[in-house]
C-alpha cells in the first residue's frame, strides 16, 4: 500500500514575511575561499582586478543578500589596519586560527568591490577576541564616515571616496569556544559587547548588531550563554546568531536527516531565552536571530587537521574541502525548510561557506569553477523562497531513527510571493525507502495553475558532483496536477522538490 500525506496552505496562515538575508553566505579568509576561490589572478577567467569571473557569475545566480566577512574564528585575530592601503605596505601575518599565512593582498576594501560585483551587502564581524572597542571603532570610522576624520580620510586616502556604509556588524565570533584566540566568559564577553555597541552607535546610529550567541547547540554554556550574554546587550543589539554545522559521521543516513529536529530545538530555545530576558527587563524590543553559520560539515576535518599541524603558514592552502554527496543536499533542504519556517524570528542566515571552504562553489586552480550538490537547493530556495513564509497544515506519514522519535517522511513549507503572484512549495522526502503520495489544499490560491515541478533525486546517497562531470543536478518531472482545489503529486523516495505555482495569466519569465 502507497503512503500518502496530506498539506494545506492559505493566504492568510502566514509566518512572516520572509527578510531576504536568510539567504546569505560567508566568505572567510580560511584556506581556498579566497586566495584560489574568489580571487586567482593566475586564472584566465580573472578580470582586471584578479577575480575569477566564472566564481563571479556562479555567486551571482544564487542572489545572495548578504555575505559574513572576514570570519569566522579568522576575525579574533584580524588587524583590519593590515588589509588597507597600498599593497606593498601590507605585512603578512601568522594567522592563527587556521594556522596560516595571511598576505593581506586582498583586503576590506577589495572584498568590498567583489561584493559590489555580485550584488550583495557585506555583514562585517569587529575582532572581539584579541582587540575590543577602539578598533572596532576605528574600523566603522573608515567604513561608514563620511570624511573629516582620521580613518575616513584615511580610506580616501586609499582611493575611496565613497564610504561603504555597511549596515550589519557581528560583535566578535564564537566567543563561547574554548577554541576561540581572546575566548571569554559569558560575564566578560557580555561587557565588551555592550560597551562596543555603545562605542559603535555613537559613530553611526543606524547600523545593525549582531550579539554572539552559542557557537552550537551543544556546547555545555548554553543556553545560559544566551542569558548571561544578552543580560548585558539586549537593548543595545539587534540579533543574536546561532551556528550550526551537522554532518552523518556514523553512516546513518536516517539519523542524520533527521538533525533538522534538533535544529528546530535550538532555535526555539533562543527564542524563548530571548523573550525571558525580554521579560525580565521589562522591554518592548523583541530580539531577532542571526543563524549565521549553518551547513554540513565533517567531510574534509582530519585532512585540514593533518595539514594545520604538520604543514602550517602556507597562503591559501586546501582546507575544510568537504566534497558533498546527494544525501548532504537533502540536508541542506531540510536546513532551509527549517529557516524558512523560523522566518518569523530568523532575520538573517548565512551558509558556511560560499566557495572552496565547506561551500556550494569549488574551483580547479587552474581549472573551471563546478557546482556542488548542495549548490540546487540553495539555488531554489534563494530564487523562489522571495514573499511571505506560510504555515503549512502538514500531516505524514512518521518513522523514528537512532536519536529521534515519531520523525516526518514530508517536511515542508510554503512561500507566496504576493508581488509575482506565486505560489512555492519546497518539500524533502526524507523516506529512504518509499515514494509518497501528496495532496496539498490551495482553495485560497483560487486561478493558480502548475507552474513546474522540479526535483533533485538520486539513486546513489552517495553521489557526488566533481570538476569534471555534475551528475546530481535538478530536472523537471511530470508528477503533479492541480485538480478541485488540490495540488496533487509524487515526493519521490529521498527527494527535493520544488513545487511552482501560478495565476492562469502568469507571464513566465526567464
Amino acid at each position: 500500500m502507497s503512503k500518502s500525506a496530506k498539506m494545506v496552505i492559505d493566504k492568510d496562515y502566514k509566518i512572516s514575511r520572509i527578510d531576504k538575508r536568510i539567504y546569505g553566505s560567508f566568505i572567510e579568509h580560511l584556506g581556498r575561499a579566497v586566495y584560489g576561490g574568489i580571487y586567482d589572478p593566475s586564472n584566465k577567467t580573472a578580470d582586471e582586478l584578479g577575480f575569477r569571473q566564472d566564481v563571479l557569475e556562479l555567486v551571482k545566480e544564487l542572489e545572495v543578500p548578504i555575505i559574513k566577512y572576514p570570519g569566522g574564528n579568522f576575525v579574533s585575530n584580524f588587524f583590519w589596519e593590515d588589509s588597507v592601503g597600498p599593497l606593498s605596505e601590507r605585512p603578512s601575518r601568522l594567522e592563527l586560527a587556521w594556522r596560516s599565512l595571511e598576505s593581506n593582498e586582498i583586503g576590506l576594501n577589495e572584498f568590498s568591490t567583489w561584493s559590489k560585483k555580485v550584488n550583495s551587502d557585506i555583514m562585517m564581524i569587529v575582532n572581539l577576541g584579541t582587540r575590543g572597542t577602539s578598533s572596532a571603532c576605528n574600523l566603522l570610522e573608515y567604513c561608514n564616515h563620511e570624511g573629516g576624520s582620521k580613518y575616513s580620510d584615511l580610506r580616501i586616502k586609499h582611493g575611496v571616496k565613497t564610504p561603504h556604509k555597511i549596515k550589519t556588524w557581528g560583535l566578535g565570533n564564537e566567543m563561547d569556544g574554548t577554541w576561540q584566540i581572546g575566548h571569554k566568559t559569558p560575564d566578560e564577553y557580555g561587557r565588551l559587547a555592550a560597551e562596543t555597541a555603545r562605542a559603535m552607535r555613537q559613530i553611526d546610529p543606524d547600523i545593525e548588531l549582531v550579539s554572539c550567541g552559542s557557537s552550537f547547540a551543544a556546547m555545555p554554556t548554553f543556553p545560559e550563554w544566551e542569558a548571561l550574554t544578552l543580560d548585558h546587550t539586549y537593548d543595545l543589539v539587534d540579533f543574536v546568531s546561532l551556528h550550526q554545522y551537522y554532518g552523518n559521521r556514523n553512516n546513518d543516513t536516517e539519523n542524520f536527516l533527521a538533525m533538522t529536529e534538533e535544529m528546530e530545538h535550538f532555535i526555539k530555545t533562543v527564542t524563548s531565552t530571548c523573550d525571558y530576558i525580554k521579560a525580565k527587563k521589562r522591554s518592548k524590543r523583541t530580539m531577532n536571530l542571526s543563524f549565521d553559520e549553518w551547513n554540513v560539515w565533517f567531510h574534509s576535518n582530519q585532512d585540514s587537521d593533518n595539514t594545520m599541524k604538520n604543514r602550517p603558514w602556507q597562503k591559501g592552502p586546501a582546507l575544510l574541502e568537504d566534497i558533498y554527496n546527494f544525501e548532504d543536499a537533502l540536508m541542506v533542504g531540510l536546513m532551509l525548510i527549517t529557516l524558512l519556517k523560523h522566518s518569523d524570528r530568523v532575520k538573517i542566515a548565512c551558509l558556511a561557506q560560499l566557495v572552496n571552504v565547506i561551500a556550494p562553489i569549488m574551483t580547479e586552480p587552474e581549472g573551471r569553477a563546478w557546482k556542488q550538490t548542495i549548490y540546487y537547493p540553495y539555488l531554489h530556495a534563494s530564487k523562489y523562497g522571495r514573499g511571505i513564509a506560510l504555515q503549512p497544515m502538514l500531516s505524514s506519514p512518521k518513522h523514528d531513527t537512532a536519536d529521534f522519535t515519531d520523525v516526518k517522511d514530508i517536511e515542508a513549507i510554503a512561500v507566496y510571493d504576493d508581488e509575482k503572484e506565486t505560489v512555492t512549495i519546497f518539500a524533502v522526502n526524507r523516506n529512504l525507502k518509499d515514494n509518497i503520495n501528496l495532496n496539498c489544499g490551495i482553495r485560497s490560491f483560487e486561478g493558480y495553475e502548475l507552474l513546474e515541478h522540479i526535483v533533485l533525486e538520486c539513486d546513489d546517497l552517495k553521489k557526488s558532483n566533481t570538476a569534471k562531470q555534475e551528475t546530481v543536478v535538478p530536472k523537471k518531472v511530470q508528477r503533479t496536477v492541480i485538480e478541485e482545489g488540490e495540488v496533487k503529486t509524487v515526493l519521490a523516495k529521498a527527494s527535493w522538490n520544488v513545487i511552482r505555482l501560478g495565476k492562469s495569466n502568469f507571464i513566465r519569465l526567464s
